[in-house]
């Protein structure tokens, strides 16, 4: 079984990189499941109905996120009924959305994806290796086959869950940092691991952000509202393939990928 995991799209650009390399991926690379972070989707900062529309129409399968994802409240407060749109699970219950779920792959294998966020120099909530662990052992009822996005600030802590999950999970794929990191690798017991899948967006800019704007903020500390970078965009993100009866990865592939000529018509009117 053959997953693309697709680091944090951030913006328009992000999203014609989505629109234009992930379906010839999939068709190209042999891809069972893809799972794109879409947090930073809409004009940088959270998502939309339309946008997550869009994202399943280029073949994504499910959309994981992170902080972000409450930060277009219209959207946020419909995630209960939002149809395979992750949260972080480790938010208290009583938020709206789901963190996990199981899907059935194109090959007919099933999967569980799992969404955790990172508690060091992020908002305090729940512990996610005790939540995420507690998940696990649930999924693994269903599948060995368990993906994680781990929304997180720290690289220690992406470490730390990467071996605190190691055997009991396909793969643990970092994000948040929009930088990817080149530290790909299977871990003793058959994770694979990245710290950052990185962003899916302009790479000629702060995280996805204007250089200007972010610069300038860093020198004076005035508040200033971010804009997403104009140029061509990257995909970032990897390929893993995992062995369906096992649950075990196999191999890991980095991936940054340049988008190529105009932008599609149908990206929408957001930012």
């Amino acid at each position: 079984m053959r997953l693309l995991f697709v680091a944090d799209i951030y913006a328009r650009p992000g999203r014609r990189a989505a629109a234009q390399i992930i379906p010839q991926l999939i068709q190209d690379r042999h891809v069972d499941l893809c799972i794109a972070n879409g947090e930073n989707a809409a004009g940088g900062f959270g998502m939309t109905d339309n946008i997550v529309r869009k994202l399943r129409a280029y073949g994504v399968d499910v959309v994981t996120s992170g902080n972000h994802i409450w930060n277009r409240a219209d959207f946020a407060r419909r995630l209960d009924s939002a149809e395979r749109v992750l949260r972080p699970l480790n938010y208290p219950v009583e938020a709206p959305g789901n963190g996990s779920i199981v899907v059935e792959a194109r090959d007919g294998t099933r999967v569980g994806v799992l969404n955790l966020q990172g508690r060091t120099f992020m908002p305090a909530i729940d512990c996610p290796f005790r939540v995420g662990a507690e998940r696990v052992d649930e999924l693994r009822q269903e599948t060995p086959c368990i993906v994680v996005d781990f929304h997180a600030e720290a690289t220690a802590e992406k470490i730390a869950l990467g071996y605190h999950l190691d055997g009991q999970v396909s793969a643990v794929l970092g994000t948040h940092t929009h930088i990817q990191t080149a530290d790909e690798r299977l871990l003793p017991q058959g994770t694979a691991y990245l710290t950052d899948a990185g962003m899916t967006g302009v790479q000629e800019s702060v995280i996805g952000t204007r250089q200007e704007i972010a610069v300038q903020r860093f020198i004076d500390g005035v508040p200033a509202r971010f804009k997403p970078a104009d140029g061509t965009p990257l995909l970032c993100g990897a390929l893993v393939d995992i062995d369906a009866q096992s649950g075990r990865a196999t191999s890991i592939e980095r991936l940054q990928i340049r988008a190529q000529g105009s932008a599609p018509s149908d990206l929408g009117d957001e930012e």
